[in-house]
């Protein structure tokens, strides 16, 4: 017997039971970056490793860690994507978008590719929704990208989300902070981890994301990097606060949030919920108004999201995210040999003009498509026997209310939608 294929660790198959809750988040979100007036983006699959290695930080865990990296044919080193913003501002710089005004909103939903310890809602290959709006400096920009990623967890049915926010300041700003945190955390190095312990000399900032318990309590002493911001991150960070407040946008002050990525400046947030336990976080976001320069631009602002598709689906209750696109399913039914070509055509009529539609191509009894369209969850049944091809009629039943009667064939689109 030939050996039998699963699926690799750390990825999973979306089968069409569980689809139709996926659709519902991405034609949410289409809806929602069309309606607030961004447009979408597409970027490959892989990138040259370089972009990933400048931007995201050598020392941060998806470059030291997680990536999945080879060299092609040509001896160039390629990475699988790991995260989606240093590839938006690639494609930015490459195709001149700036070009098109001063300030450039785009959104994309996509898979990215990490070589983690796979655990309830973190897989090695995931998908995540987000958004970038570049060109503005302002915190009002800020404060729109904040309110587009809160008000897309409502929409989508996350019960409660929490938006934790805290401000990095400016590189200059980091270094002091980053200085002050490594004196305080040096005379604890015995009661860090080993992975903390190996942060402190390479990247001190990511301790402050730590879930350990015994971590976090000494960090409750520890340097707030809201302290060493100057009068210029101050100032923008109490004007984003205030845009929150005008909106109704509640916010907790989070001064542990510092983001895993180097990119990062000045406004961080994350929104998360407590569906899911330790690992709570649904999306993150903030300011990196370095990276175009350091991908070889000019220095130009920009300020982002992104939000883990499978985390949210675990944050929404099956019956809220379940929601077909569609209400409407009709399953025409063959009853009797000669019906079986009008029963096609109709059913193709049916789905031309937006209606879903199914028949039965494995010649079983009415009683059995009757099962069949019970399994599919249809909401109309449409009969076509020798006698509806003889008087021109098909018997329609109404699947909830039990309500059958019979429709002219050319009346059967206008009747089925307006009911």
């Amino acid at each position: 017997m030939a050996e039998k294929f699963n699926a690799v660790k750390g990825t999973k198959d979306i089968l069409p039971d569980d689809s139709s809750r996926w659709q519902t988040l991405e034609q949410t979100t289409h809806e929602f970056m069309n309606r607030w007036g961004y447009g979408e983006i597409r970027t490959p699959a892989f990138e040259r490793t370089e972009l990933f290695t400048r931007s995201v930080g050598e020392e941060s865990d998806i470059v030291s860690k997680q990536m999945y990296t080879f060299l092609d044919q040509s001896e160039t080193s390629i990475t699988l994507k790991p995260e989606l913003t240093a590839p938006v501002m690639r494609a930015y710089l490459e195709h001149n978008l700036d070009r098109g005004g001063a300030l450039t909103k785009l959104y994309y939903i996509d898979a990215l590719f990490r070589q983690e310890r796979p655990q309830k809602g973190r897989l090695r290959q995931f998908h995540q929704f987000g958004a970038e709006a570049v060109g503005s400096p302002y915190p009002e920009q800020d404060v729109e990208i904040i309110a587009l990623a809160f008000s897309l967890m409502e929409a989508m049915g996350v019960a409660n989300p929490l938006l934790q926010l805290n401000s990095i300041g400016s590189r200059e700003c980091r270094q002091r902070f980053r200085n002050a945190l490594v004196e305080f955390l040096a005379p604890h190095s015995g009661d860090l981890s080993e992975t903390s312990r190996q942060r402190l000399e390479t990247n001190p900032l990511r301790i402050l994301d730590t879930k350990d318990e015994g971590e976090r309590a000494i960090l409750k002493d520890a340097p707030r990097i809201l302290d060493f911001l100057d009068d210029t991150d101050r100032e923008h960070y109490e004007a984003v606060k205030v845009g929150l407040d005008t909106l109704g946008i509640s916010y907790e002050q989070n001064d542990l949030l510092v983001r895993g990525l180097d990119y990062y400046s000045q406004t961080t947030f994350e929104i998360t919920s407590d569906a899911l336990g330790a690992q709570n976080a649904l999306c993150g976001g903030g300011r990196y108004d370095d990276l175009l320069e350091e991908l070889g631009g000019k220095p130009t602002p920009a300020v982002g999201f992104a939000a883990g598709m499978e985390r949210i689906l675990l944050a929404i209750p099956e019956e809220s995210a379940a929601d077909s696109v569609e209400t409407l399913k009709v399953f025409v039914i063959t009853a009797g040999e000669k019906a079986g070509t009008a029963v096609m055509k109709t059913t193709m009529n049916l789905r031309a003009n937006g209606i879903p539609a199914d028949f039965d191509t494995l010649n079983r009894s009415v009683k059995a498509q009757m099962r069949e369209a019970n399994r599919q969850d249809a909401t109309h049944i449409v009969v076509i026997g020798e006698e509806e091809l003889a008087s021109g009629t098909c018997q329609v039943k109404d699947l909830a209310t039990g309500k059958q009667q019979s429709v002219p064939f050319k009346e059967l689109f206008k009747h089925l939608t307006s009911v």
